[in-house]
């Protein structure tokens, strides 16, 4: 080899040389930290971001939205590690205050290490859904990083993201308004009984029935149309102003996950864009008419059917709202008597259709006689009187109760798949007119 080209070979080592020695140090450099000290840096880090919102941070927090909604958390950090929370979770939405820390592990996390509203998720003694389990909670979150200014997290124990979202002072005033919001679309013992969920594009309507438990703020919404075999979920959260739902409800092409709540009709209405809306809305009929009505009209054999409170006062099918008329006329008895029995005959072969209302202590029976006719067109069964056995001085505090079921709208029948104790079919009536609904075996 000529020496010319030796030459050059060596200048080119020389310079490769140089290159990696020059990449070498960059990356000692990069790596001066310790894997301490960097965790001490991602810790600081995560610190100075919790404190940086003037107003704290606002969590809507979704434990698991396949069964759970969303729970309102204000939290506001302060640099001594104390931490001030509010939130949703029930009527108490003062602030409080408790203890945070910044762990390190495997990464770095927030843990609220002494007790505040947020530990009420994770208190196995709050269990809606299975002993020991609370409302699967969780307490330590672990940081992942800021997207758009958000802080993202994942819990530690189920690896749910959870997003802080910077609050303004407007959230923390507001956020008792939640709290009603929780009332509106409960409902109380004067509201009607049932809800559905209608749907329209402008052009095509979905109707579904609602069952929403209020408890765990979860609804599922069954379609009442053949040809639609869709069962929608809606993970339910607060807000002052009406409710959000999870996963947002298709409407068309769109989809709505925000409803407005309507003071003058107790509606949840989303809106869209063309005609686009969907609507929540309390119903005094059952969204699922039945026929069985009809075996209890005149004609259709002898029935009977009886509340006997030993054994169905705490069946979940009664209403509250007939639980409230039972026990006022309880209270209007002396001490030792209280209804025992609200039995109804129809087409007895001796009596005809009546009422036996019978009572404990030594009290004796009641009956009131009645006519019976059909609404066809909203399925009811209509109870008209036709005498009584007592004085109308002596009945009177039987007439809140009794007006109920004789009520001029009539009452929607049916039979139900369950038993209570016995094997007895157990069939419920509910009126047409209020959210009066009891439970009665068929003798």
């Amino acid at each position: 080899m000529k020496t010319k080209n030796i030459f050059k070979y060596l200048l080119l080592i020389i310079l490769m040389l140089q290159v990696n020695s020059c990449v070498s140090t960059d990356a000692e450099q990069k790596f001066d930290d310790t894997p301490t000290e960097r965790l001490n840096k991602q810790k600081k880090e995560l610190n100075d971001l919790l404190l940086s919102a003037d107003q704290g941070w606002k969590v809507v927090y979704y434990t698991d939205d396949n069964q759970l909604g969303g729970f309102t958390h204000l939290i506001k950090f302060q640099p001594n590690g104390k931490v001030t929370m509010a939130s949703d979770f029930d009527e108490d939405t003062k602030k409080h205050d408790s203890q945070y820390e910044i762990q390190l592990g495997s990464t770095v996390s927030v843990v609220f290490t002494t007790k505040n509203k947020i530990h009420l998720l994770s208190d196995s003694g709050n269990s809606p859904l299975a002993p020991g389990r609370g409302f699967l909670g969780d307490f330590q979150f672990l940081f992942y990083g800021v997207e758009n200014e958000d802080l993202v997290f994942r819990t530690n124990r189920t690896v749910k993201e959870v997003r802080f979202v910077k609050a303004t002072a407007q959230d923390w005033d507001d956020l008792a308004g939640n709290t009603i919001m929780n009332k509106n679309l409960t409902g109380d013992i004067n509201s009607p009984l049932f809800r559905t969920l209608e749907t329209t594009d402008g052009t095509t309507v979905k109707k579904y029935e609602l069952n929403f438990n209020p408890v765990v703020r979860f609804g599922t919404a069954s379609p009442l149309e053949e040809g639609n075999a869709e069962t929608l979920k809606l993970a339910v959260a607060y807000t002052p102003t009406g409710i959000t739902v999870k996963p947002a409800v298709t409407v068309g092409s769109q989809k709505l996950s925000v409803f407005a709540y309507n003071a003058t009709d107790n509606n949840f209405v989303a809106t869209g864009t063309s005609g686009a809306k969907a609507t929540i809305q309390f119903t005094n009929a059952p969204p699922r008419l039945t026929d069985d009505y009809k075996l209890f009209l005149e004609g259709g054999g002898q029935i009977t059917i009886g509340y006997i409170a030993a054994n169905l006062a705490n069946a979940g099918t009664n209403s509250p709202y007939a639980k409230a008329i039972l026990a006022q006329v309880n209270a209007s008895l002396p001490a030792n008597q209280k209804i025992a029995r609200v039995q109804i005959a129809f087409n007895d072969p001796l009596n005809g259709n009546y009422i036996a209302y019978t009572f404990t202590g030594g009290k004796g029976p009641i009956y009131h006689f009645f006519t019976t006719t059909e609404d066809a067109v909203n399925k009811t069964i209509i109870l008209t009187n036709d005498g009584w056995t007592a004085s109308a001085a002596t009945r009177a505090f039987l007439k809140i109760l009794d007006d109920e079921i004789t009520n001029p709208k009539g009452l929607y029948i049916k039979k139900e798949s369950f038993t209570i104790f016995y094997t007895n079919v157990i069939y419920t009536y509910a009126s047409a007119a209020a959210p009066f609904r009891l439970t009665n075996y068929k003798f």
